[in-house]
């Protein structure tokens, strides 16, 4: 996601225009500044018309924040399941391996 030199692009966020300075590229930057428009257009869309655009974002943060903890929490569970699996196969390979060294010494 990371290039060597900072790169200055433009973006809409909320009706207005940012001139942000990323390490991204420019297409990835561009993705996340979307993705947050997005987010505060739809609680716009259910906010009182006169919810000020920071309490927008605001909102939109915590949002945000609910979805990035959710997937580090299914990535952890993935992970503890993942590594029971692949430690449960791995005994159970290494018994299987010894009972074949048995039955060929035999």
């Amino acid at each position: 996601m990371s290039q060597n030199e900072p790169t200055v692009l433009t973006v809409q966020i909320a009706g207005e225009e940012y001139k942000l300075r990323a390490q991204a590229t420019p297409e990835y930057t561009r993705e996340c500044a979307e993705y947050l428009d997005r987010m505060i257009r739809e609680i716009r869309q259910q906010a009182p018309a006169s919810m000020e655009v920071e309490r927008l974002a605001i909102l939109a943060g915590l949002a945000l924040t609910d979805q990035l903890l959710q997937a580090r929490r299914e990535a952890e569970e993935i992970r503890s399941a993942t590594l029971e699996t692949s430690t449960r196969l791995t005994a159970e390979i290494e018994q299987h391996l010894q009972q074949s060294d048995l039955a060929s010494t035999s």
